[in-house]
């Protein structure tokens, strides 16, 4: 299989769909793999390293999608990528189509095989796709809001961590999954206050052995989240329902009465957002005001962190990257139900349900277009 890496053209990504090491793993394997030229220069991978791997150098994004079988991305295809899909080619890459009817529409025309990282299962449940990405957005978003609660950013003019004398922020943190737990560690040591709700008691049962009395673990509610937004300097939303558009679970009645100052990190944006005030942000202006509260939604957090993440996505994509370039998507996906949970669009079907419902369309499952 011929397999192709496009230079990623979303505002401020750097991230990269294969690494040389990754590319090894193909071309020794007898697999062809082209990629865009500079395509990782701007995180230390250079041509060379490509090269030296095997990879063939071509210069333009139009001839990696014209000769390609399958294109390996890291975020979901621009209209002008979405344009360049064609019949039958794969297209392996985040997508996070339920809030985005414009993207899912093209690539239902395009008649591609769409394979989504975010709804990828793994053997022991989870979401081994997202997991290493929801990992540093997690992190990351305690550091983003540390930064915002700068009053030259916008914030109140609180120190995170608080010193001797003086109060810490207080942080709720909405979801206690992947997102939820990373956010978690990094604000527990940065020396925040921290209040965590979820539904799972199971979950915050398994934190409370883990932190202790330093942190506050609250079942997740109406009435409780209204009462850990109102009274947080910062709010960091981590909600998932796996492929489908996020639950709006803080209000803007909610947002109406935070101090002026204070920051929400909403992680869950690339899926529409849990906030109700939110909408997607870009790493070049990545705030905007609601009521005089900061709000962050970038929806490619981990790209600001583009070597880190590349390395880690890497590390979880490129064992069905094997299988699709191996065995073809339609052998790789019977045999495979983990991966098969990922097929997302196929030939104009939308084969996910989830995102049948969320946008009207007839959801035709995967296992009808295998046969």
């Amino acid at each position: 299989m011929l397999i192709g890496v496009p230079k990623e053209i979303k505002n401020h990504e750097y991230r990269v769909g294969l690494t040389p090491a990754s590319v090894r793993e193909l071309t020794s394997r007898g697999h062809g793999v082209i990629v865009q030229k500079n395509v990782g220069a701007e995180i230390g991978l250079l041509d060379q390293h490509y090269v030296d791997a095997g990879a063939l150098l071509v210069a333009s994004p139009e001839e990696i999608f014209s000769r390609a079988d399958m294109i390996i991305k890291v975020k979901e295809p621009q209209p002008s990528e979405c344009a360049m899909l064609r019949e039958g080619q794969i297209l392996y890459t985040y997508l996070h189509l339920a809030p985005d009817p414009e993207q899912t529409a093209a690539l239902v025309k395009s008649g591609a095989i769409c394979i989504a990282y975010e709804t990828i299962t793994g053997p022991g449940g989870g979401l081994p796709l997202l997991a290493p990405m929801s990992e540093v957005a997690g992190r990351m978003s305690v550091q983003a809001a540390a930064s915002h609660l700068e009053k030259s950013k916008g914030g109140k003019g609180v120190l995170l961590g608080g010193v001797p004398g003086v109060a810490p922020a207080h942080v709720a943190i909405v979801g206690a999954g992947v997102v939820g737990t990373n956010a978690l560690q990094m604000a527990v040591g940065m020396g925040a206050r921290v209040t965590v709700l979820d539904k799972n008691v199971d979950r915050l049962r398994q934190l409370d052995m883990v932190y202790g009395n330093r942190i506050s673990t609250v079942y997740s509610n109406a009435q409780s989240i209204e009462d850990a937004v109102v009274s947080a300097d910062v709010v960091i939303g981590g909600v998932l329902v796996p492929g489908a558009a996020a639950p709006k679970l803080v209000t803007r009645e909610m947002i109406a009465r935070m101090a002026p100052g204070s920051v929400v990190v909403d992680v869950a944006i690339d899926q529409g957002g849990c906030f109700a005030t939110s909408r997607a942000t870009a790493h070049a202006a990545p705030t905007y005001l609601v009521d005089g509260v900061v709000h962050y939604c970038v929806a490619n957090m981990p790209g600001a962190v583009a070597r880190t993440s590349t390395f880690a996505l890497n590390n979880a994509t490129i064992g069905h990257a094997l299988a699709l370039a191996e065995k073809g998507w339609k052998q790789a996906l019977s045999e495979s139900v983990h991966l098969r949970n990922g097929l997302n669009v196929c030939r104009g079907r939308v084969t996910f349900e989830a995102v049948a419902r969320d946008l009207n369309y007839e959801y035709v499952p995967a296992e009808t277009l295998l046969n």
